[in-house]
């Protein structure tokens, strides 16, 4: 049989093919302790459930228009505005399936084959996936441990080519936890302005930060007419299984991305969406609580690494991830990853996953109690203490 060229060039996600060979492990009868996947362990909050029910029992279960129901979109339209300092409409939101949707269908929407896509390294790997599967070529904007895993606007200035097409951007940033300066947003801009480039910005962690303010590419003046914005409900709201992004576009390429959900997708689960409008609309106490409690366990497994030998680990600013440096212990990264697993059964993604830059460097993601957290302090020392006595 024959298959198109173009499905082998996708990539999978690293931190679901770790986490089925962990739940594998535990079948035959070892514990994991699950650090590698970005999926906050709390429940969806009782009143944003309770919006969905509602509206299933209220008949809420046929088709909605392609961009989603109008009360969704301007519930979107007004937390952005309120939270990016912008003033959009419904006309400019989009509701999807989750988040990674809104990045397939904009990149479709905006990528030619031959074209450029510069993307973080290390960064969420769909980025590159994605690029390469819609014929374009990924250019990787190195990542620099000592700037707090900011980019340098000089490199990124120096791979601007006549090919570029888009710049991606991701902050708070998987897998490192690093954000861009409002400095670098507006380099950004610029950069994008005097090209005409196309900004996708990633910002489904905008909610999860620590000891400072978001900031958003949108807010600066005319940044919108040529940026995506990518968020959704995921980690904010604990609602992984829910299936709910959304994006913020200029009208033109909202207007497309309806056409292109018509011949995917068709819509958003209708009833869903009365759940999305209850999250941005309603109490935040729980957020605010859920994220106070990120900011603690952060805390724990930074300073727990940065006692192990070996290990150094920034205090990152946002996000549940940390990405520590683990070159001190003699290992690569997928070294690191394999022995944590099958010997200290601490389940993390090799830096590598997320690009050629990550190497050095695992990720672990904090989405866990402390109590598991300083078990899995405990057997990564223990488990490197073994390796040293080989």
């Amino acid at each position: 049989m024959r298959y198109a060229q173009r499905v082998t060039r996708l990539e999978s996600e690293g931190a679901f093919v770790v986490l089925a060979r962990a739940k594998r492990m535990e079948a035959a009868g070892k514990k994991v302790i699950h650090l590698q996947i970005g999926e906050p362990d709390f429940d969806t909050p009782g009143n944003i459930t309770d919006a969905a029910v509602a509206a299933l029992r209220a008949g809420e279960t046929h088709y909605a228009a392609s961009g989603g129901i109008m009360a969704a979109r301007e519930a979107v339209a007004d937390y952005v505005n309120r939270t990016r300092g912008v003033q959009l409409t419904a006309e400019n939101t989009v509701i999807m399936p989750g988040a990674k949707p809104v990045i397939y269908c904009a990149m479709i929407a905006l990528l030619e084959e031959g074209d450029e896509v510069i993307v973080p390294s290390p960064g969420y790997p769909t980025y590159r996936s994605l690029t390469r599967f819609f014929g374009a070529k990924p250019v990787p904007v190195p990542l620099h441990e000592e700037s707090g895993f900011r980019f340098s606007v000089d490199e990124l200035r120096k791979l601007i080519t006549p090919r570029t097409r888009m710049i991606i951007l991701n902050s708070p940033q998987n897998p490192t936890g690093g954000i861009l300066t409002f400095d670098d947003l507006v380099a950004v801009y610029e950069l994008a302005n005097k090209h005409d480039l196309w900004i996708l910005s990633d910002e489904i962690y905008s909610r999860i930060v620590y000891d400072i303010d978001f900031k958003s590419i949108a807010s600066i003046p005319g940044a919108m007419d040529r940026t995506v914005i990518v968020d959704g409900m995921s980690k904010t709201y604990a609602m992984t299984g829910w299936r709910l992004g959304y994006g913020v576009m200029p009208k033109k390429l909202a207007e497309y991305m309806f056409t292109l959900a018509i011949n995917n997708f068709s819509s958003t689960a209708t009833f869903a969406q009365y759940g999305l409008i209850e999250a941005l609309r309603g109490p935040q106490t729980e957020i605010d609580a859920m994220v106070a409690e990120f900011h603690r366990r952060r805390d724990v497994i930074v300073d727990g690494l940065n006692q192990i030998e070996g290990i150094s680990c920034l205090r990152p600013e946002g996000a549940f991830y940390v990405f520590p440096n683990i070159t001190g212990t003699g290992l690569n990264s997928k070294e690191f990853a394999e022995m944590m697993l099958e010997e200290g059964g601490v389940a993390c993604l090799a830096g590598t996953a997320f690009g050629e830059h990550g190497e050095g460097y695992v990720r672990f993601s904090y989405a866990n109690s402390v109590e598991n957290i300083r078990e899995a302090l405990a057997r990564i020392k223990a488990t490197l203490a073994t390796v040293r006595q080989r």
